[in-house]
């Protein structure tokens, strides 16, 4: 009878802790969350100078060479050259220069009468050209850069050679150098087309100048 009494007992705090354990798995969970912290990042603004990009669109300078007039030997030349860059790829130039004509291989050899007095041996010639760059960069060390461009020049003009003007065209190469937004460096190779008839039939005469020169842009 004890022992039925004490099953009976055990069965119902079994049953009681059983129930409980229901009941604690059946209450809602709170799903609220916890309120985050919000940190907003403390950034220093910096004042930041934006270069000033130049717009120089003039180039002014002189330049000196070696100009070879066809049968007439080669003398030094000096002139002048003014340009408008239309864009970074175009640009119009207008050019002056003076040289002095030498001798001929005949007046040389023979002896004989000179083809052109001293006043006609005044080479002067003037012509207006327009351009075209192949921009680029050189590069010293990792820090010293140069803007360069190589260049080419299709023209026409006039030559005042042998007591006469005479049409010329011209067409040239050249490379220039920025040392600074506003100064630079060429070299040169020109050559200028005239015919001539001075010393016999007339011909087109090829005559090579080779130069050097600085410019400023303003």
């Amino acid at each position: 009878m004890e022992t039925r009494i004490c099953s009976i007992f055990l069965g119902v705090m079994l049953l009681g802790s059983a129930s409980h354990a229901v009941a604690q798995q059946a209450e809602p969970q709170d799903t609220r969350t916890s309120t985050q912290t919000v940190f907003e990042p403390d950034l220093q603004r910096r004042d930041i100078n934006a270069a000033k990009i130049d717009s120089e669109n003039f180039e002014l300078g002189l330049f000196v060479g070696v100009l070879s007039i066809e049968d007439f030997s080669s003398n030094a030349v000096i002139g002048a050259r003014v340009a408008y860059h239309v864009n970074e790829d175009f640009f119009v130039e207008a050019s002056y220069a003076q040289s002095k004509a030498g001798k001929t291989s005949f007046e040389k050899l023979s002896g004989g009468a000179p083809f052109l007095t001293e006043d006609e041996r005044d080479y002067t010639y003037y012509n207006l050209s327009l351009g075209y760059n192949l921009n680029g960069e050189v590069f010293v060390s990792n820090d010293l850069v140069f803007n360069s461009a190589t260049y080419f020049t299709l023209g026409a003009g006039s030559t005042d050679f042998a007591g006469d003007s005479r049409f010329t065209i011209s067409a040239g190469a050249g490379y220039r150098l920025l040392l600074t937004d506003y100064f630079a460096l060429h070299v040169g190779l020109k050559d200028h087309i005239f015919n001539s008839e001075i010393i016999g039939e007339e011909k087109a005469t090829h005559n090579i100048e080779y130069g050097l020169g600085a410019t400023f842009f303003f």
